[in-house]
């Protein structure tokens, strides 16, 4: 069962809700950009994630397979209870390495990057995970858990740690001893230096006391969310890969090849020295702390709130059809999904070029459907080409609203 899919209606009915504590309290932890972002790099992770499970899948069946030590039955509640403990202590590490050596981090800034900390964050998901982070699950496959059981505590493992991403919920007493919370994780998302590298649980926070990375909320040190190298964009693609840049421009410009191959597994932050020397990465100030924003009309934000509603009905029903899908479908139903949501992060960016890429988004609808009537992943139906042609009228129509509406101030800059 793909509990993620079944997830997804209650994910937005919370966000809503939350939408509507912000209302109710006087707050302000939503931006439209910065939400949109978020959900975006989540729709990318669960599009790519179709041709991807397929490494940690494979990896742990084998493993299961071959290694397993005990002959554990899934139909046992103390195996699945084991399991969903026992996979909570694994993400610990996994979790933890995430933050502390360069590689792993590169995948996992992604669910940081945000500047704003609400619920849409929790779906901010990383699309290259599944480098590495299988080899931290194998453990479970040496000790006999099942294939089935393994995949059902991780969706449970992820669900659960939605809703501890909000600031509406404050501490939770005696609950804090042993689960992650609100609290606690908040603590994980800051970027004050008190903060950085606590709190790595998934579910329980037992871990962290045990190994000496627990660290409480202070009231006298608000917490500041987001990384110490601010991301700087709302495109989920580039969010992805601004990590895996910065160390690929730091391996290039090193003079020692040693430096050049180490530099990606030592701890984050490291760079050669002389690279360091002669391009220096100065840290924000936080008493002088400014989140990333970029000014858009009105008409424009509601232009891309209305896409990115199209693309997440796309991603879910791409995720709905995954099992389905064909290798070369889901890779054309990944680079659609991809294309929309890069061309959504360069119009949210005002950039001078959003409009003609954009408008190339829309003309290649057209033999994209073609493909994918092709590739069986639709069935020949006049009437798609009929509603395509009407969607692409109507969003050529939005932009021109958009762009009327748009003052003379927030003309997009180049």
């Amino acid at each position: 069962m793909n509990y993620i899919l079944y997830a997804v209606p209650f994910f937005f009915l919370l966000i809503a809700l939350e939408l509507l504590a912000d209302r109710w309290r006087g707050l302000r932890t939503y931006r439209l950009a910065d939400a949109l972002s978020s959900l975006g790099a989540g729709v990318l992770s669960q599009a790519t994630g179709l041709l991807t499970k397929v490494v940690g899948l494979l990896t742990y069946a084998f493993a299961w397979e071959h290694l397993a030590l005990l002959p554990l039955a899934e139909n046992s509640l103390w195996v699945w209870i084991f399991a969903f403990v026992f996979y909570d202590f694994c993400y610990y590490w996994n979790h933890r390495l995430g933050h502390e050596r360069n590689v792993l981090w590169a995948a996992h800034a992604v669910h940081h990057q945000s500047e704003d900390y609400n619920l849409s964050t929790a779906l901010r998901q990383t699309s290259t995970g599944f480098l590495f982070s299988w080899l931290f699950y194998l453990p479970l496959a040496v000790v006999g858990v099942p294939p089935l059981v393994f995949v059902s505590v991780a969706a449970l493992n992820l669900l659960y740690q939605f809703w501890v991403h909000t600031r509406h919920i404050p501490k939770l007493g005696w609950f804090e001893w042993l689960f992650i919370t609100p609290s606690n994780h908040r603590v994980h998302h800051a970027q004050n230096p008190i903060y950085m590298d606590r709190n790595y649980g998934g579910v329980f926070i037992v871990w962290d006391r045990l190994f000496g990375t627990f660290q409480e909320e202070l009231d006298e040190h608000p917490v500041v969310f987001g990384v110490t190298v601010p991301l700087a964009s709302w495109n989920p693609l580039w969010a992805n890969l601004q990590v895996y840049a910065g160390l690929w421009h730091d391996a290039r410009r090193a003079q020692s090849w040693w430096d050049r191959l180490r530099i990606w597994f030592m701890p984050t932050g490291w760079r050669p020295a002389d690279v360091a020397a002669r391009y220096p990465q100065a840290k924000p100030d936080l008493g002088q702390f400014r989140k990333y924003e970029v000014p858009l009309s009105t008409g424009a934000q509601v232009y891309a709130l209305l896409q990115f509603a199209c693309y997440l009905l796309a991603g879910v029903w791409l995720l709905a059809q995954g099992d389905v899908l064909s290798l070369s479908a889901a890779l054309l139903g990944c680079a659609w999904i991809a294309l929309g949501l890069y061309s959504m992060g360069v119009w949210l960016e005002n950039r001078g070029w959003a409009l003609r890429l954009e408008c190339l988004r829309l003309a290649l609808n057209l033999p994209a459907l073609w493909l994918a009537e092709r590739l069986a992943m639709l069935t020949p139906n006049v009437t798609a080409w009929g509603w395509l042609v009407v969607y692409s009228l109507a969003s050529l129509f939005g932009i021109w609203l958009a762009r009327r509406s748009a003052a003379p101030a927030l003309t997009p800059s180049v």
